[in-house]
């Protein structure tokens, strides 16, 4: 399997919800389903069988999360050369120029990737069209509402 991009920040968060998983979470379900068991007969014991399923869930995310961080390449945008050029892990500042909005998106990876956030994939098609590109320099985005022309008016590497 090949390496997938992460940022530093990326990575320290899915370290972070994998150790509340291992050393909160799983422990509360245990103790959950012991309680449960102990009321008596399984077959028809509601919270067992939905502390069971909980487990499930929960190792099935613990499998999920060591697998992404065992195949991630860790970048760290403030180890990268900052000539000005567009690239993984920079936050970029876009002016749109047909109507002159202004967006600021940052480029992560796919595992980290959040709209709400202002953080996009790598591999999204936006991403896709700044990657390389300068300061200054217009982009043709294709969109689903057509093409976006946009201006870079800042990249930042934080």
């Amino acid at each position: 399997m090949s390496k997938v991009p992460l940022t530093e920040k990326g990575a320290q968060q899915l370290r972070e919800e994998l150790q509340e998983l291992k050393t909160v979470v799983r422990p509360r379900v245990v103790a959950a389903i012991a309680e449960a068991r102990a009321h008596g007969d399984l077959k028809e014991n509601a919270e067992y069988h939905a502390a069971r399923e909980e487990q499930g869930f929960v190792e099935g995310r613990i499998r999920d999360l060591e697998h992404q961080l065992a195949h991630a390449q860790i970048i760290d945008v403030n180890k990268l050369q900052k000539d000005g050029r567009v690239v993984f892990g920079v936050t970029v500042d876009l002016v749109n120029m047909d109507t002159d909005g202004e967006v600021s998106y940052q480029i992560v990876g796919d595992l980290e990737a959040d709209i709400k956030e202002n953080k996009i994939s790598v591999n999204s098609p936006i991403a896709r069209a700044l990657i390389g590109k300068r300061e200054g320099d217009e982009v043709q985005v294709q969109a689903p509402s057509g093409v976006v022309i946009y201006e870079i008016a800042a990249v930042c590497y934080k």
